[in-house]
Order: C-alpha cells, then sequence, then structure tokens
C-alpha cells in the first residue's frame, strides 16, 4: 500500500499509530498527501547538502534514540523550524552547534553510532513532516533539574513519547 501512494510502511505507521504491518478491514487509514511531500522533499532536500543531512540525523539519534519514530521526526523538525523563524541561525549546523542548546551536542551522545531509524526519520522531516505543530523547542521534562528553568515558560503545544515540544 505505501509504494501505490508514493510513501514508505515507516510513515504510513508513524502517521496512523500503528505498531504492526497490518491493518483492518474497515479500518481508515490516512495517507500523507504524496505529490505533495514528494515536491516539499525535492525542494527542501535540494537545499540541504548531505554534511547537514548527516548532521541533523546525528542530532536526532543523539536527542530521540530510543523515542518512537514520530518523536524523532519532531526533533528533526524543531531544527528545521528554528532555521525558518528568523530567531534563530539560518543553518542546521548553526542550531546544532549553538552554546548550551542540546544536550546530546555538550554530552557527546551525537557522536553515538547512527541509527537507520534516526536517517530516515531525517529524511522525514526534511520531506517537510512536521509532527512537532511548529514547535520551537523541545525537552525531557524527567531530565529538566532546575524548577526555575526557562523552558517552563514556553508554551506547550504537543507531546510525543517522553519529549515536550513547545513554542
Amino acid at each position: 500500500m505505501s509504494r501505490r501512494f508514493g510513501t514508505d510502511v515507516a510513515t504510513l505507521k508513524a502517521v496512523n499509530k500503528l505498531s504492526g504491518d497490518r491493518i483492518r478491514a474497515g479500518g481508515k487509514l490516512w495517507i500523507p498527501d504524496a505529490p505533495k511531500q514528494a515536491r516539499a522533499q525535492a525542494s527542501t532536500l535540494s537545499k540541504v547538502n548531505n554534511g547537514d543531512l548527516y548532521l541533523l540525523a546525528r542530532l536526532i539519534n543523539g536527542e530521540a534514540r530510543g523515542e518512537p519514530f514520530t518523536g524523532q521526526v519532531a526533533v528533526g523538525a524543531v531544527i528545521l523550524n528554528r532555521v525558518k523563524s528568523g530567531k534563530f541561525p539560518k543553518t542546521i549546523a548553526g542550531n546544532i552547534y549553538k552554546a548550551g542548546e542540546f544536550e546530546s551536542v555538550a554530552n557527546g551522545q551525537i557522536w553515538q553510532p547512527l541509527t537507520s531509524s534516526a536517517v530516515k526519520a531525517t529524511k522525514a522531516a526534511l520531506g517537510g513532516w512536521d509532527p512537532s505543530g511548529g514547535a520551537l523547542y523541545f525537552y525531557n521534562p524527567a531530565k529538566i533539574r532546575n524548577p526555575y528553568s526557562w523552558i517552563w515558560s514556553r508554551k506547550v503545544i504537543n507531546r510525543i513519547g517522553r519529549h515536550v515540544f513547545a513554542v
């Protein structure tokens, strides 16, 4: 079915919140607008070099390893939202390496072996899928040690896995 509609199984499973590869007869299945998605992907991917793609995959791997695929895509989308926002650096690398922004950069997790899931999530985010809902920030509430952290002042717009996405 994914080939028929120009998408992939991982995307169909993620957008429909399916855990397996089977669907029930009579059930509803949401299928992304493949032609629109393909145009967006071609447009975005043409502007991203291999180094940025690899770096974004590394950040997703470091920040969202073990999270649901949708959450991994959302982490990548946050970086892309920042690039487009005008409030953050205008490049993927500029956002990822901005001092103090990402735990995985500070603690070296960004250099852990890359997973295929992180690469797929990167391509999905670059293809225009934004499950974060336009978020500019994400965090894991269980890891915030300061009860007065500025992050608590951000408006929450989505929760995926252990991450909270905010503007």
